[in-house]
């Protein structure tokens, strides 16, 4: 049997000898921090026609990380190619015959995949906070402020786990077509549409990217965003039982269901 460092090894020859990773990881940093920087000249240049309501709750943290709406669609992506690549390929069948162990097989793959996600993640977030900051100019903050090194780091996370998330659906689905077709729609419609109507918002906040999210605000109800019952710290924790009930059901299928 492979000992578990050697298949940390093995997963990492596959994710950096495919090309597809590579690419959906660089488009998820370039979209994050052009968009986020798009967002930032737009505010900064009518900041004075806003609102005073907008202007007493902005957020200039939260604006350097908005344009993550469109990155993390590549994360998504990202997360799912990783796993399902296998299935269409058909090497998931030499990946078990090399590594019996599902369970071990399965953290290696994860393993790898979220360290690599989690690096990306980390400078996207950087990034897009210091070049937004200094696109804001005087309406800027900086990262030594309250709590403002906490959404920095918590946007990294955020798509560290969004990216652990789909390499969970991945695994249970097996299908690249089946697990975009699901998750990009989710996550973009689906997601936006409970959120953004009163009848549905007290479900909508409980999604993963919703209560996710809410790690890069540092100030309550930033820019017209809703109230919720939970903290940053809550609205992560919430995201976690998402990506732990993911990766559990791909386990168990990965377990139970033959190659």
């Amino acid at each position: 049997m492979a000992s578990f460092p050697a298949v940390l090894q093995s997963e990492w020859t596959k994710i950096r000898t495919v090309a597809s990773t590579s690419w959906t990881l660089a488009l998820a940093l370039i979209a994050t921090v052009g968009f986020s920087a798009a967002f930032c000249a737009l505010v900064n240049a009518s900041f004075n026609d806003m609102s005073a309501a907008d202007q007493a709750t902005f957020d200039p943290a939260l604006l350097s990380f908005s344009g993550m709406q469109f990155g993390q669609l590549a994360m998504i992506v990202f997360g799912v190619l990783v796993v399902s690549t296998e299935y269409s390929s058909g090497m998931i069948r030499t990946s078990l015959a090399a590594v019996p162990g599902r369970a071990g097989f399965l953290l290696g793959k994860l393993t790898v995949a979220t360290a690599l996600a989690l690096v990306v993640g980390l400078l996207t977030s950087f990034l897009s906070f210091f070049i937004g900051q200094a696109i804001l100019g005087g309406h800027s903050i900086g990262i030594g402020e309250d709590n403002v090194l906490r959404a920095v780091v918590g946007a990294g996370l955020y798509m560290a786990l969004l990216a652990l998330f789909s390499m969970g659906v991945a695994a249970m689905l097996r299908s690249s077509v089946a697990s975009i077709s699901i998750l990009i729609p989710f996550f973009l419609i689906v997601s936006n549409l409970l959120s953004g109507f009163e009848a549905t918002r007290k479900y909508g906040q409980y999604l993963p990217d919703k209560a996710g999210s809410k790690i890069m605000q540092i100030v309550p109800d930033a820019m017209g965003r809703a109230e919720t019952p939970y903290g940053p710290w809550g609205g992560l924790g919430i995201m976690l039982l998402w990506v732990a009930a993911s990766v559990l059901g791909g386990y168990l299928v990965l377990k139970k269901r033959d190659a």
